[in-house]
């Protein structure tokens, strides 16, 4: 598991502990042949920070009611598994062409460029199907109304992380001003992490609740400051820390906060991010405390 900062690490840990068991569950309950089930579950099981699923619980968190927990557990699932799918694409040569991820060979390195390929299919077609499932189910079925607006959420971002990667791509080689950067971050890593915030939200709050618009703020925000703080930590942490290729940015000659506005001014942007971000979950008093150690925890990470 990540070493995680010990002021939050209750709250990351036992996110990254319920996953895990989680994730083994679902990927128990499908039959895949082999070497595509190898190469599943070597996508998905070497851990990682969890983020998207931590969010998901403490989105849930904000208030005590767990009749619709179920929900929040496979929408915690589906997320990861997307996830999952799009750092196999992601490193294929024909992609990023990277042969680490979480400090072991990626997908395409460990089991051939083709099961990858099929691996992250698989994993997107997986995602949906433990949405619509009774994965976790204790008893008292989630309204069907809850699933739908679940499965947009995820279908509509999913969409956004795939077109905002053809953004990145085509920017390779070229400077692109700040707007055009954005643009290619809140869909290409925004996107999914402000779902894994509203497919949680949408279990707890009704649409026209003021905290909808409340955590759709945070999500932008704290979405929009992950990828900074990544632009800044391929710059500044060694390959042994980050579990990944260092300095891959740059020798793609890809456009990263960094290299647009400098170092510095790229480390105090992301702490403008995060103040937006708090300021959004203030709204929520002491029950977001969940969700303000994870941003804490963002703010301060080191891979």
């Amino acid at each position: 598991m990540t070493s995680l900062p010990q002021m939050n690490a209750d709250v990351l840990q036992k996110a990254q502990t319920l996953i895990q068991q989680d994730l083994q569950t679902a990927l128990d309950a499908f039959s895949l042949p082999e070497p595509l089930k190898g190469a599943v579950v070597h996508a998905v099981m070497l851990g990682g920070k969890r983020v998207r699923p931590a969010l998901c619980y403490a989105t849930a968190d904000l208030q005590s009611d767990r009749t619709n927990f179920a929900a929040v557990r496979r929408a915690a699932v589906a997320i990861e598994l997307i996830h999952c799918y799009s750092l196999a694409h992601d490193d294929l040569p024909c992609m990023d062409n990277d042969l680490l991820r979480r400090g072991q060979p990626t997908c395409h390195a460990a089991f051939g460029e083709h099961t990858a390929l099929l691996a992250g299919d698989i994993l997107q077609s997986m995602a949906f199907e433990v949405l619509g499932s009774r994965l976790f189910d204790t008893g008292v079925a989630v309204e069907s109304q809850i699933v739908l607006k679940q499965m947009q959420i995820l279908a509509t971002a999913s969409s956004k992380m795939v077109c905002g990667q053809v953004l990145d791509l085509q920017a390779e080689g070229k400077h692109v001003d700040q707007e055009q950067l954005e643009n290619i971050h809140r869909n290409k890593t925004g996107a999914l992490i402000q779902a894994a915030i509203m497919m949680a939200a949408v279990t707890i709050f009704k649409g026209t609740d003021e905290a909808i618009p409340k955590l759709r703020q945070y999500g932008q925000a704290i979405g929009l400051a992950f990828q900074v703080q990544d632009d800044i930590l391929d710059v500044t942490a060694s390959t042994e820390t980050l579990g990944k290729t260092a300095g891959k940015d740059e020798q793609v000659d890809k456009s990263t906060y960094p290299q647009l506005m400098g170092l510095e001014n790229a480390k105090a942007y992301a702490k403008t991010l995060h103040d937006q971000a708090f300021e959004a979950l203030a709204y929520f008093g002491e029950n977001a405390d969940s969700l303000n150690n994870i941003s804490q925890f963002l703010l301060s990470r080191k891979n």
